[in-house]
């Protein structure tokens, strides 16, 4: 990815779009540092890396009136831990880069001068790893039948390691609609064989969540996310991110 300007930057918290409503995400990650300094240390200061944590941040216009506004969300998710996927520039293709962590959302701001457009702001505060992946379901697809994803070359998991991934359900409709999506691997990009190495529980609202694998070693290079789909003219929209840390 070359050099670009922030124009389409996609945020989604747990089972909340922020992309229409949003007009600043931030993100940022740092690792402590603790002084080691000793009288062997020639003169220089001497530190050692401590304990890692990572923050997003965001503003923009504020809604309300919906479980799927901003305003409605956020007071819900307040004090609460769950997914967020931030992306680079773009959701909108299997393989577009994200970022994704299971976060606490601490803070919710609203409120401006009279005459102003009503803002929020919000920040939330890493959980788990900050993990730099892809998206591996795009959030304009629309999905109303069992199926299967494309596949990505996250890599494969080495030992001590996790694969990560986040699902946010965007949107639900049809009579007792049910979505039970899971994480395949595979020893290359057929599928021919795959393993199933996460399931999601299965989603009836909106909402997200986020898993991650036991630490094993997983020598299966490509990964895909699939579905089933249960219910009386059941229709979803879904975000799914991955990635290995």
């Amino acid at each position: 990815m070359s050099k670009t300007v922030l124009a389409n930057v996609r945020a989604f918290t747990v089972g909340l779009d922020l992309t229409s409503v949003s007009n600043k995400i931030e993100l940022s990650a740092e690792v402590e540092d603790k002084d080691a300094t000793n009288y062997g240390s020639g003169g220089w200061k001497e530190v050692l890396g401590g304990l890692a944590s990572a923050e997003i941040s965001g503003e923009g216009q504020w809604e309300a009136g919906d479980p799927a506004k901003v305003d409605d969300a956020s007071w819900a998710n307040l004090g609460g831990v769950g997914p967020w996927s931030i992306s680079a520039n773009n959701a909108a293709n299997v393989g577009d880069l994200a970022y994704l962590t299971s976060a606490m959302q601490a803070s919710y701001t609203l409120g401006e001068s009279v005459g102003e457009i009503a803002p929020w702001a919000t920040s939330a505060k890493s959980s788990w790893p900050l993990v730099r992946g892809q998206f591996a379901h795009p959030p304009g697809t629309v999905r109303t039948a069992t199926g299967t994803g494309a596949g990505v070359n996250v890599g494969a998991v080495p030992a001590g390691r996790r694969l990560y991934a986040a699902l946010h359900v965007l949107s639900v409709a049809g009579t007792t609609p049910s979505l039970t999506a899971r994480v395949e691997s595979s020893a290359d990009n057929t599928f021919a064989a795959p393993t199933t190495r996460l399931t999601f529980a299965a989603a009836t609202a909106v909402g997200g969540q986020i898993l991650r694998t036991s630490g094993s070693a997983i020598t299966d290079p490509w990964w895909r996310v699939a579905w089933t789909v249960a219910g009386t003219t059941p229709s979803f929209l879904f975000v799914a991110s991955l990635g290995i840390q």
